[in-house]
């Protein structure tokens, strides 16, 4: 069985261990870290709800992860949970920025099951407990002073720090910032296209002109002759006369009778 590349000590101390001999000796409790190396040393377990020892194992038993079972060689070294206790880590520390205002708690990390080299902390604002809690990345580089439950970064605000898991209210809070910045791009382009269009009017540029009137023509070129109205007059008349006389001769045809 291979080992992943880089793993999460909160999900690597959720499998129960499972050593050569197939017996369980329960899930993980605590890391076994060396901070002024950043690298994990081992963990502990509690075989038993009953007993008040611990197993410690150290990393270089690790021979692989399972979906439930962590599978380990060797036998554990057994121990107390007030040794546990004295042993230095870095995990649950408070994170204090440039100006020295504690802005978060150091949760958890991300490591390399082989070397045990820690490549990432993940840091929480709120209590690490709270389910669906916030997670920012700080890199080792950014760390600038570190003491037992004390580490310094380069920061002013967890902002500056990549987002590694967002809350449903940091997740609700990005969004807010996308949309109102979305909202006011388009008020400024709708803006400017305003202002461009009073400053240029479009009837100053755009005036209507039918195709059918010749506006360059004289109007009294084509304004009828009296001469030419009379003669017109005369001519319908006449026409109607012509008409009104056809329409009495056929009346009269039609009076006499037809069998004479």
């Amino acid at each position: 069985m291979t080992l992943p590349s880089k793993y999460l000590l909160s999900d690597f101390l959720k499998h129960h261990v499972k050593c050569d001999s197939g017996l369980d000796h329960g899930s993980g409790l605590c890391a076994w870290m060396h901070p002024p190396v950043h690298r994990l040393l081992g963990w502990s377990t509690k075989p038993s709800s009953f007993k008040l020892t611990r197993a410690v194992w150290k990393l270089d038993q690790l021979k692989g992860i399972g979906s439930d079972f962590i599978y380990v060689k060797g036998k554990f070294f057994s121990t107390d949970q007030i040794t546990l206790n004295r042993l230095p880590t870095l995990l649950d520390s408070d994170i204090l920025n440039l100006n020295g205002d504690k802005i978060g708690f150091l949760v958890d990390f991300i490591f390399e099951p082989i070397t045990g080299q820690i490549i990432k902390y993940l840091i929480s604002r709120s209590d690490p407990r709270l389910p669906g809690t916030s997670r920012w990345l700080l890199a080792i580089d950014r760390i600038q002073d570190q003491q037992p439950g004390m580490v310094s970064v380069g920061v002013t605000s967890l902002e500056e720090l990549p987002l590694a898991r967002a809350s449903l209210r940091q997740d609700f809070l990005r969004r807010s910032r996308n949309w109102r910045s979305q909202i006011q791009e388009i008020t400024q382009e709708a803006s400017g296209r305003l202002e461009g269009w009073l400053e240029e009017p479009p009837w100053e540029e755009r005036t209507y002109r039918s195709p059918r009137i010749n506006y360059d023509a004289d109007p009294l070129d084509n304004w009828p002759d009296e001469s030419n109205q009379s003669q017109r007059i005369n001519e319908l008349d006449f026409r109607d006369q012509i008409q009104y006389s056809e329409k009495e001769n056929l009346n009269s045809n039609y009076d006499e009778d037809p069998w004479i």
